[in-house]
Parts: structure tokens; sequence; C-alpha cells
């Protein structure tokens, strides 16, 4: 694409020189020399301070012009979806086509790990069509257009919006939204001789010489503009079309339907609907679509997309049209029962403590690391599991921006009566009485749900969150922090709950560029590693369970290249810039963090839910999407078994889960003595 883009360029540069020095020739040569020169000649004779002058506004042109375009997409998905038209869709959504929708994406954001990108629909778009856009993983959208949602069934849309997760996951869409930038400027100088042509069209008649050699320049501009054009959509081409074969091939591995996937493709050409957007900004965004968004001339060279026939053969070789489309649902199967039944089931609590559960884990630390990014047709199916066994009720309250706070500060509230009592009068005392009322009601939806339901109802929840005004969102943080701090203890989970929401509720859309190692780094590395191996063992812990700590800490640091961590108690402060600094690490090297502590946490040869869920937790805040590592569906579990922060937040104390009788976690009380807190096994 580089070598395109300065091809471009220089293109683009040659031919502004040519047209300024025959508007030089034209008005502003003087003398006997340029009267006798030929064309030709006279070109050579011009001066080349000229040429220079050109050459330099046409390179400043197209700088200026990329630049502001790639800023004026700080917004990233959601920019790019309200400028083709797109609504974003209420989580709250009773339309059925648009629920099914976005149950399609919240089983494929939970079976990845990714956070629940926004949903868009393109209303007055008719064709078949969908893309996804943003500048990274947590802040995505996806996007479908009207007639995807009313002619596809629901395993065809599902193929389709497995496509878009795959640009999600393998990283397509930050340079998706740079392309948008980049080529717009080299389609400026097209746009500039529309103007100048306007512009000599409107001046008086006084000055006919100076407004023919305004229209001639302008129309020559114009003309440059396809130069433009023609470059930008040779790099389109060239950099979408393998992209749009390796989505293919994803989706068909995410949902293990390659029928569903071919039938998808099929509708392209057989609905009637076709794949062209009417949109203004079709041809700069044509590279997003999942089908040819727009009609060129020369299809072979400048088409985005692979034939319909040919992504069909990829992905389903011994595919039949006639046959499929023949069984093939007439109409769209989801009705609202339908959407009601989808969280309807929900099973028993099974009273296992499931935070102490531990599962073999055979990976190593780097086959580990590549379930980054991650989906699978079994996370897909472990997906929808999970999502019937949350209660209807609670699915409903995680739609709007009211019970979605509620909800995420119950996952917090403590087992005991008596300190959930503590917790809401907190509230209440920080002026938060309204949202300690919700919270209380919210209550009963959470009290069953363990470790791994509680990233996936955030998730659930992040959409309305971020559609609510700022101060709804500076109270709900509040609102975390004086139900985690007024029992004065704080879980290491409470605490990486409450950055995680942070980050997503305050991030800007746009993430600061990473480039950092882990060698710049190992202090913060060190305190990552310490807190997650300290997940699993207590700090005082003797004889075999001591050796135990100092193999998961041996194991990461080895992997990460940086001394054995030797602090088991760490500020709160500490944390938090840690996680800061960390998330500007380069890709690579944060692919290398993610190993070193999955080393830690598996040096033991298991995982357990509280480790594993910790992990996807630490990995999200860090921009590492990891699916559920642990297929283990049991509401029935005790948060209050690992990492405790002191009254003050200042230290961390780790504690792990006991696997003998009870077990007594002891905390300074602001006086400086102590209290314990009876953990049941």
């Amino acid at each position: 694409m580089v070598a395109l883009f300065l091809l471009s360029v220089i293109a683009i540069v040659l031919a502004v020189n040519l047209v300024v020095s025959a508007v030089y020739l034209l008005g502003f040569a003087e003398g006997p020399q340029f009267e006798q020169a030929g064309l030709s000649q006279g070109m050579r004779l011009v001066p080349m301070h000229v040429y220079a002058t050109g050459a330099a506004l046409t390179v400043a042109i197209i700088a200026v012009v990329s630049i502001a375009n790639i800023i004026g997409l700080a917004d990233g998905g959601a920019r790019v979806a309200r400028m083709l038209g797109g609504r974003a869709v209420s989580s709250a959504s009773k339309d059925p086509l648009e629920r099914r929708f976005l149950n399609i994406v919240e089983e494929m954001a939970i079976a990845s790990g990714v956070r629940l990108p926004q949903a868009y629909v393109m209303d007055n778009e008719r064709a078949i069509n969908s893309f996804a856009a943003g500048w990274s993983v947590s802040g995505s959208v996806v996007a479908v257009t009207r007639g995807a949602l009313e002619r596809l069934t629901r395993d065809e849309l599902q193929a389709v919006i497995g496509h878009e997760f795959s640009h999600i996951l393998n990283g397509d869409m930050g340079l998706n939204i740079r392309m948008l930038g980049v080529l717009a400027g080299i389609v400026a100088i097209g746009s500039i001789g529309g103007f100048l042509i306007r512009l000599a069209g409107e001046g008086s008649s006084d000055d006919v010489r100076f407004a023919a050699v305004l229209f001639v320049l302008g129309l020559a501009l114009f003309i440059i503009g396809y130069v433009g054009l023609f470059f930008a959509r040779l790099i389109k081409a060239a950099v979408s079309r393998q992209r749009e074969f390796l989505a293919d091939a994803s989706s068909v591995q995410f949902t293990r339907n390659p029928d569903s996937m071919a039938g998808a493709l099929d509708q392209l050409r057989a609905s009637g609907a076709g794949t062209l957007i009417q949109g203004r900004y079709a041809e700069e965004m044509s590279h997003l679509f999942f089908g040819q968004g727009i009609k060129v001339h020369l299809a072979d060279l400048f088409d985005t997309h692979p034939a319909v026939e040919e992504r069909i053969k990829r992905v389903q070789p011994r595919f039949e049209p006639a046959s499929y489309r023949k069984q093939r649902s007439t109409g769209v199967e989801m009705t609202t029962a339908r959407v009601a039944e989808e969280g309807a089931a929900e099973p028993a609590p099974t009273g296992r403590r499931a935070a102490d559960i531990g599962a073999a884990w055979g990976r190593s630390a780097a086959e580990s690391a590549l379930l980054v990014g991650a989906l699978t047709s079994e996370k897909l199916g472990y997906a929808g599991r999970l999502l019937k066994t949350i209660s209807p009720a609670l699915r409903e309250s995680v739609r709007e921006p009211d019970g979605a706070s509620a909800v995420v500060i119950a996952l917090l509230l403590a087992p005991k009566e008596d300190v959930m009592r503590e917790q809401l009068q907190a509230l209440k005392l920080g002026g938060l009485t309204t949202l300690a009322e919700r919270v209380e009601r919210a209550a009963p939806l959470t009290r069953d749900l363990g470790f791994a339901f509680h990233l996936a109802v955030v998730d659930l929840a992040l959409p309305a969150l971020k559609a609510a005004p700022e101060m709804a969102k500076r109270e709900l943080i509040g609102g975390l922090e004086g139900v985690i701090n007024a029992d004065r203890r704080v879980s290491v989970h409470e605490f990486v709950v409450l950055t995680f929401v942070r980050e997503q509720l305050l991030a800007k859309p746009k993430p600061a560029r990473a480039g950092r190692r882990i060698a710049e780094l190992k202090a913060e590395a060190g305190t990552l590693l310490a807190l997650i191996a300290h997940a699993g063992t207590r700090p005082d812990a003797t004889g075999s369970r001591a050796e135990a700590l100092q193999t998961a800490l041996r194991a990461g640091a080895e992997v990460m290249g940086i001394d054995i961590p030797t602090a088991a108690e760490f500020a709160p402060a500490v944390i938090a810039a840690a996680f800061e600094a960390l998330k500007n690490l380069a890709p690579m090297q944060k692919a290398v963090l993610v190993k070193g502590l999955f080393a830690a946490v598996s040096a033991d040869g298991t995982i357990r839910v509280v480790e594993a869920e910790l992990m996807r937790l630490v990995a999200a805040i860090l921009d590492c999407p990891l699916p559920p590592l642990l297929d283990e569906l049991d509401p029935a579990v005790d948060v209050s078994c690992c990492t405790v922060i002191s009254p003050r937040m200042t230290s961390v104390n780790v504690v792990a889960p006991s696997s003998g009788a009870r077990k007594r976690t002891t905390t300074p009380s602001p006086a400086g003595t102590s209290r314990s807190r009876q953990n049941p096994s």
C-alpha cells in the first residue's frame, strides 16, 4: 500500500506540474523565447521555482487533507457509521429484527472476549451489506443495512456478523480508517479543481482572461483528480481483496456453518437487492463493506471485493444454489416471542464453590497467548449457553442506562446481608440515594452470579452505559468506589472491575499510539505479574504452597525477561499506574506480557475460575481480548475469596482461596487494630 501511495503522489505531482507549466505559458510567460518555442521546449523554459512551488503545494495539500481527515475521524467507528447514515440501535430496542441483530453481536462478543460493539442500522439502504469500523477493539461498531436485516436468515446474518468480527479481531479496522484519511488526500486535488470551476463561473465579466485561466486550471485539476481516484481505487482493491477472503474463512471457522456463509453470499446476487450503497460517502468507504459497495468500470482491476462466485467457492466448494434456496427459510424466523425465549432457561445454582474449581490446562504459555483474539465455534456455543443462563429480567435491566449502572454495582455487593447494607448506606451517604435504591432492587438479579458471569454482564451493560450522560457515568464510577470501599476491604477482582469500567467509559475513541517495550516497563510488568501470581496463593503461604508461588513468579518473569518480583503488597495507585503504562506496549510486546501471565497462572498445570476470569479482565483492560477460558457455567460462586486491598486503599494483601476448612482473612482497621472476615468454604 505504501508503494502505491507514493507512486500516486508522484503521479499527481507530475500531472499538476504539467498543468502549472501550461497555465504559466498560457497566461504569464512573456518574451520572444516563449513565443517561438514549442510546447515541449516551452515547458523546459518554465523556471524551476515554478515547478518546485507546484510540487510543494501539491504535497502539502495531500498531507494536510489526509491529516485533517484522520483527525476528523477521531471518534472512530461511530463517526464512520453516522457518515454512512447509520442509526445506533438501542440495547432496549423492541424491534424483533434489531433484537436478533443485537443477540448475534452479544454472542460473538462474549465468545471472543471482545467488548460489545455498538450496533448500527443503515435504515435507508435496502441492499444487503455490512461493515465494522473503529480505532480499537474496545471502540468498535458493527453496522448492517436494513436490507440485510430483512432478507437474511439468522444463520446467514450470524455468518455476516462473524465476517465483521474477523475484521475486528485481525486489526483491519484501524488500517481501514487510516486509509480513509490518506486516500482523501490524493483525491483532494480533484475537489479543488471543481471549486475553481465554480469560482470561474461565478466571477465578473470584467476579466475574461483571468476567468478563462481559472476555468482551465480548475478543469485540469478536476481531471487530475481522476489520477488520484485511479490510485485510490487501486490501493483499496489491493488491500481489501485478500482480507475479504480471510474474513469469510474466519466466519466459517467461528460458526462451523459454511452453508450459511455461502448462503449469505448467494443472497448478494439472488435477492435482487444487490450490495450497492447509495450514501454520499459510499466511494470513500467502499473498502469497508461486506460486499461490493460501488459500481466501477474495469471491475477486475478496481473492485474492492473478490467476485461472489469465487468467495462462495472458497468457503463451500460443494455449494448448490438451487437446492439451498429451495430449502432456505423464506422469512425472518426471529419473532418477539423467540427473542424472549433466548434468555428464559435459567439453571438452578449448583452450590459449588466455583472460584476454587481448577481445570487441567493442557496449553503451554505460548499456546495460551494465541487465544488472544481467538473465536471458535465451541466458544460461540458457550456464549449462547451463558446468555440463556442469565435471567431475562437481568438482561432487560442492562438495556437501559439506569438499570445497567445498578446491575454493574450490584455485581460487587457482598453476599452477607449486613455487609451489603453497609455498602448501600455508603452510597446514600455519598449523595447517591436514588442509585442506591436501584442497586438494592437489582441485587436479587445478581446475587447468584459468579466470576464466570461478571465480565459478560458488564459487557452487556456497556452499550447502555456508554450512551448515558457524562454525569451518569461519573455517578456510576463513584458508586463503584463507594461500594468497594464500604466494608474497608477491596479485592483485586473488585479493583480490576472498577479499573475496567472506568477505562471503558472515560477512554478516548482513538487510543494513543502504542510502541513501548517490556524492557522499558519492568517494574510495571512485575507489579502485574505479582498480582496475578498471588491471586492463586496466599502471601504468607509456607511449604509446598510457598514453592508453588515462587514457581509461578519465576515462570512469568522468565518469559517476560524481568527480575522475579518480591512484593506481596501493592498500593492501588501503583496498580493503576502499571495498567496505564502497560496499555502503551507495542502489540507484540503485549503478546509477551500475556504469555508471561499465562505462564504464571498455569505453572501448576491448572487454572481456577478466579484466575481465569482475572486474566480475562486484565487482558480486557490491555485491549487484548481473551475468550472464555473455562467452559464452566456455575452461578454459585463466592467472590470474597481472593486478593484484598486495605481499608484506606493504600496496599493490596493477596489472599488465596483455601481448599481446607474455613479460613480467616485479617486486614487492618482504621484504628490500627485488626478485624476479620469469615470466608465460607
